[in-house]
């Protein structure tokens, strides 16, 4: 199974999908453990013996109310990385949140998923579909469904109704709160970990688009992705999403306050429907690049984005907007950009919104349409002659391609060894021709493939013309050569 690796403010850190390979860790060493008081529903725990007993009660009462709804979660996903289509075993963690059977994960646990099983807590297995999912916030629903084993067989009765959780109120959480993760860490089913919260908003500047995140030092580790975050009411206050491998133990989830909303339109829709108006903002205060702008209220505009509906409407850079449709606003740290991003992706598309803003000590309103942000990552396909996987360009997830080529097909993965390999062609290769023949779309692109395949026991030359780092290149691809047969 693959371990998925990203990286932020020079962290490296999980994306949490585990691998089938089990991990025995060494025993910590032995030594006394301390008293703990703990605070739950704003009362203090008395210290002492009885304090240790009002935690353990306090603890034990929360995991019974979740534990039960926590779900081993394990995926077959395609994969075009490698240059071929191929399939890879994934596994991760969800948790129930209906009677009916619908189970709350990650969306990169489940994402191009053709085969989705789940293990219960009670030892029961069944097939899982997915209702929805959304990359921007990471989040996905499935829907328990077929059992599989011994129920399936007739073993035993199939479930009709299943043990869930309930979501919480994460606005209430504190920095200091003890938490509790579970999930399946290594692909270890029904595991549970015990820390606190460290940070009710902690902004990552990468990953951080509509939500901040809960940042806690309970134990995430690879597998724990999509599993819930629990505090001492055993409610679910967060999904665990990420963590970092080094540096000590720091997990992010995300919170129900991102959740509850993100469901609704899952349900409804099967994703969330975003609008995008193409602006980007700065706070007042940005610390990062030592830039102060006067005042508390407001947000700057650092750049719109091009052809995007502010820049047409005539938004600038250095614009300090006031209010979003009526509704004043106020980003002063980067913590407070994730809401106003939020406010502006769930603005109604194709109806006029208004933005009050000052530039330079004149007032002025604007007047756009957003339009629907639409898929936020290309599709890819393998060629399987050529030796590459190629994908269609997406402004969202390959915005320096996208800026060359509006519409386009590069490049996506290249197999070793193979035709593409000893051609020279290199990931990010925009195809631009083949054989002369021009080609934006990867219908074009899959046609030119079947074309050259066709002909390649007179031809087994192929002329391509690509776009590389802003520069034209002929490439000439032999395919004499059929790996796909050795």
């Amino acid at each position: 199974m693959r371990h998925a690796l990203g990286c932020f403010l020079l962290i490296f850190a999980f994306a949490l999908v585990a691998s089938a390979q089990t991990i025995v860790l060494p025993a910590a060493p032995g030594g006394a453990r301390e008293a703990v008081t703990v605070v739950s529903a704003g009362a203090r725990a008395p210290a002492g013996a009885a304090g240790d007993q009002d935690f353990r009660k306090i603890i034990n009462s929360a995991k019974a109310k979740v534990f039960p709804a926590v779900v081993f979660i394990r995926c077959a996903q395609q994969n075009f990385e490698r240059g071929e289509q191929s399939t890879d075993q994934v596994a991760g963690s969800g948790v129930i949140i209906s009677e009916s059977g619908e189970v709350l994960t990650n969306w990169h646990v489940v994402d191009k998923a053709v085969e989705v099983r789940c293990l219960l807590f009670d030892g029961g297995a069944y097939e899982a579909s997915v209702i929805g999912s959304d990359k921007d916030v990471d989040l996905a629903l499935l829907k328990l469904g077929k059992p599989l084993g011994e129920t399936a067989t007739g073993g035993g009765a199939a479930k009709t109704t299943f043990p869930f959780a309930t979501l919480g109120d994460s606005d209430k959480i504190e920095e200091g709160d003890f938490v509790m993760a579970m999930g399946a860490p290594w692909g270890l089913s029904r595991s549970v970990s015990l820390g606190i919260i460290s940070c009710t908003r902690r902004y990552l500047p990468t990953s951080s688009q509509y939500s901040t995140w809960l940042q806690t030092d309970a134990s995430i580790s690879p597998g724990n992705s999509g599993g819930p975050l629990v505090n001492t009411d055993g409610e679910v206050v967060g999904i665990n999403t990420r963590g970092v491998t080094a540096g000590g133990d720091i997990g992010f989830s995300v919170p129900a306050s991102m959740i509850v909303p993100v469901i609704a339109q899952l349900r409804k829709e099967g994703k969330v429907n975003w609008s995008w108006s193409g602006v980007q903002l700065q706070p007042l205060k940005d610390f990062t690049r030592n830039i102060y702008f006067e005042g508390t209220q407001g947000v700057i505009v650092a750049d719109t984005d091009p052809d995007s509906p502010v820049r047409l409407a005539g938004l600038q850079a250095r614009d300090r907007i006031m209010k979003i449709n009526g509704t004043a606003v106020a980003a002063v740290t980067d913590e407070d950009l994730p809401g106003l991003r939020r406010m502006l992706g769930l603005l109604p598309r194709t109806a006029p919104a208004t933005l009050e803003i000052v530039r330079g000590t004149t007032p002025m309103t604007i007047t756009f349409t957003p339009r629907e942000k639409g898929q936020v990552e290309g599709v890819s396909v393998a060629l399987a002659r050529w030796d590459c996987s190629v994908s269609s360009i997406n402004q969202f997830d390959n915005p320096d391609l996208y800026f060359q080529k509006k519409e386009g097909v590069f490049i996506f993965g290249i197999k070793y060894p193979g035709n593409a390999q000893n051609s020279g062609l290199q990931k990010q290769d925009i195809l631009l021709k083949v054989n002369g023949k021009t080609v934006n779309t990867l219908d074009e692109v899959k046609a030119a493939h079947a074309e050259t395949v066709k002909s390649a026991g007179d031809i087994p030359q192929v002329m391509l013309t690509v776009l590389r780092n802003g520069l034209m290149r002929q490439v000439v691809l032999d395919i004499s050569r059929d790996y796909g047969k050795q």
